[in-house]
């Protein structure tokens, strides 16, 4: 069988439905779709219900493919998620702001969130605003020296032994989870150009959100743009 190159597997779960939907990287074209409707809303993931559901389709996408699914992306609604905001203030001492400036404070404030909430896994880390001398700015600014600045960083998490729960599902078909995404945070991105939602966390995982610090495994060999800027760890 050949490699997994080509393709890319995602699993939503939300209150509603699951879905199984494979893509074609860069064309984001469906290869595969499967969904499970439910009559009513669920607030507690059934886990059983989802094993049913991967179980159903898992031989069915790999005899399509041709290939086994070795990895998948989690893309999940779920009252579980956790945001946590913190902030850093540094000195600069008339330098230029850039990327090297922000990856001791950024991973200051990573190893803050990790150690104050042990029980709860990052899934997305995001900065929310620069306030450099005094100056607010959405984005990091090109060219521009400063005595000091301050990051306002949110963290979305999950509680680990959800997410260990999520991963043992996968492990019986030896499918490892490389990423779990937030559905409300996949849907701000969400617009007239860009409305699959597939496609939206494939970009975002890509890099897209200039904002986003991506976080990604020591062993993982494709480094996606803002994490080529960070080099940060899980």
């Amino acid at each position: 069988m050949s490699s997994e190159i080509n393709f890319e597997t995602y699993l939503l779960i939300d209150k509603k439905k699951f879905i199984f939907q494979v893509i074609q990287k860069n064309s984001f074209e469906s290869i595969y779709f499967d969904q499970m409707l439910f009559n009513e809303d669920y607030s507690q993931l059934n886990f059983k219900r989802l094993n049913e559901f991967i179980e159903k389709n898992i031989f069915k996408v790999e005899k399509i493919l041709k290939n086994f699914i070795k990895n998948i992306d989690i893309i999940l609604d779920n009252e579980k998620f956790l945001p946590i905001k913190l902030s850093i203030k540094k000195n600069n001492n008339g330098n230029y702001i850039n990327s090297n400036s922000l990856l001791h404070p950024l991973n200051d404030l990573k190893n803050s969130c990790q150690s104050n909430f042990s029980d709860k896994k990052i899934i997305h880390m995001l900065i929310e605003s620069y306030l450099i001398d005094n100056k607010e700015y959405s984005n990091l600014p090109v060219n521009l020296k400063c005595n000091t600045f301050s990051l306002d960083v949110s963290f979305i998490c999950l509680p680990n032994d959800f997410v260990t729960d999520l991963e043992s599902v996968l492990k019986k078909y030896h499918i490892m989870v490389t990423q779990i995404l937030c559905l409300n945070y996949l849907k701000s991105f969400i617009d007239e150009n860009n409305q699959n939602i597939f496609s939206t966390a494939s970009r975002i995982k890509s890099g897209s959100n200039e904002n986003e610090v991506l976080l990604v495994s020591k062993t993982s060999k494709n480094k996606g743009f803002f994490e080529k800027f960070f080099d940060f760890f899980t």
